[in-house]
């Protein structure tokens, strides 16, 4: 059901919803998978956006300029130049709002749901006719790097092991020391048994391709927020693989989205986490600067080891299972359990994760931007001068942030982001944010050109109710020739 409030148009989802959301009689249909290929032209098939949906029809037929003038003025999107015409903000006219508010996450009972379709057919790179062009150019570009080069990347002396995807159509030694989702999945980083992908938007067939070979086969389970069509829309790509199940993340809150975007990979060696920003889609892989925390390979306890064995210093372990927790989910019990068993202790960073809901108490530290001021008062140092240093926020998506910034923005947010030392209570001078987001000349000379507007979901109805905050907007200075479209700061 569809409202409006003082805070733009939002969804809620009733308790009969709820229930048909985990009833067992919910499947795809033959009709929906015939009308997913019926509509192969008309968007991608994966559950996303209007935004991303307008985006990839534009991208499948641009328009053509006949005008060879014109063309001959238009530098290609690899040559682009590095003028800054225009200062126009990028709006899309995306109204999907729930997807701008606060995210990361779920609750309540979840269901698994398993695919009994007929075995997958793997790929024959050999006969190139029955790949697609874009699959073509998949398997072509986006191999995984060179054994070696990957292994001295994870053992380089990176301390918080946080890498950058690769980004095609640069030069490679931009991509010095970043990964591909490939080199993720790849056995050099261990013989997987099973994994666990949580994600918001999906891209079945392309996920499994992502897998070297020999892995496409294992237990792979998807946790996904999608409801009502779009959820039997995720189903019906799953059919051709009989390895795939499917945990649906709770959302009980009008603004609740399951924006995680997290893998769990569970190999003969020990267990891996993996905490990123990309949807599992080729164009979140493609032309797009990205986050990666890769976790060090985790050894599986002795038997018989105590339950708080395997800990580190952050909490990590306690707090990850807490969050696997709040799904109430039967189907992540599985992974919680192998979580519980193996050996946590050599993490060197906090785990911050949101779960929507009312918090009370000490509650309210738990998740979000409380807990991560409550993580900066009490491991974070006071700064000579800093109250003149600034806060700056880089985001791909904005959402509504009420009448002016004294609503959330520059009052709780702001004061969550300042915090430092135990001592500090609140801070009372006027620390600056500056909110860096595209305009539209940023994303016209991206590397994607116009197309990539559509990861940078804002609706114009919500940037006309607060033109306040376009005042706090700053620029993306290029410093070279390219620009990948939507980095995200983490």
């Amino acid at each position: 059901m569809l409202q409006e409030g003082a805070h733009g148009k939002w969804t809620v989802s009733s308790s009969d919803e709820s229930t048909e959301e985990n009833s067992d009689s919910e499947k795809p249909s033959t009709s929906s998978v015939l009308d997913a290929a019926h509509d192969t032209t008309s968007g991608p098939q994966y559950p996303c956006s209007e935004a991303r949906k307008a985006a990839h029809k534009r991208k499948a037929s641009p328009l053509k300029f006949s005008d060879k003038s014109f063309s001959a003025e238009a530098p290609p999107a690899g040559k682009q130049r590095t003028s800054q015409e225009g200062s126009g903000w990028c709006l899309s006219s995306s109204d999907e709002e729930p997807e701008d508010q606060e995210k990361h996450a779920h609750k309540e009972t979840v269901k698994e749901e398993k695919s009994d379709a007929p075995e997958e057919h793997p790929l024959n790179l050999c006969k190139d006719d029955e790949l697609s062009e874009d699959q073509k150019a998949e398997e072509y570009y986006e191999a995984p790097s060179e054994s070696q080069d990957t292994w001295d990347l994870l053992n380089g002396g990176n301390p918080f092991r946080f890498f950058l995807t690769k980004v095609r159509g640069i030069q490679q030694s931009y991509n010095s020391g970043a990964l591909h989702i490939k080199d993720i999945l790849s056995p050099l980083f261990g013989t997987l048994i099973s994994s666990a992908q949580f994600n918001y938007c999906i891209d079945v067939a392309w996920l499994v391709r992502q897998y070297p070979q020999e892995f496409r086969k294992k237990p792979l389970l998807i946790v996904h927020g999608e409801k009502r069509e779009s959820k039997a829309e995720l189903l019906a790509q799953a059919r051709p693989y009989e390895n795939v199940s499917f945990c649906q993340a709770k959302l009980d809150i009008a603004f609740g989205t399951h924006h995680t975007k997290m893998m769990l990979l569970l190999y003969e060696e020990g267990l891996r986490v993996v905490i990123h920003t990309s949807n599992l889609i080729a164009d979140d892989w493609h032309q797009k600067t990205q986050g990666i925390w890769l976790s060090p390979l985790y050894p599986r306890l002795p038997q018989g080891a105590s339950g708080s064995a395997g800990e580190s210093e952050t909490n990590f372990k306690s707090d990850l299972i807490s969050y696997l927790m709040a799904y109430n989910s039967p189907t992540l019990k599985e992974w919680i359990d192998l979580i519980q068993e193996h050996d946590l202790s050599e993490t060197r960073v906090y785990l911050l994760g949101s779960t929507p809901g009312r918090y009370q108490g000490s509650d309210k530290e738990k998740w979000g931007h409380l807990r991560l001021r409550k993580l900066l008062r009490e491991h974070a140092l006071s700064i000579p001068a800093q109250e003149s240093w600034p806060v700056v926020g880089q985001f791909s998506s904005i959402g509504s942030m009420g009448a002016d910034g004294s609503k959330w923005l520059c009052s709780e947010f702001q004061e969550s982001l300042v915090a430092t030392g135990r001592s500090v209570k609140s801070l009372k001078w006027d620390v600056p944010v500056h909110l860096v987001y595209p305009t539209v000349n940023n994303v016209r000379q991206s590397l994607e050109g116009y197309p990539a507007g559509g990861s940078l979901p804002y609706s114009i109805q919500t940037a006309q109710k607060q033109l306040w905050l376009h005042s706090y907007f700053h620029l993306q200075k290029q410093t070279s020739v390219w620009l990948a479209s939507n980095s995200k700061a983490v």
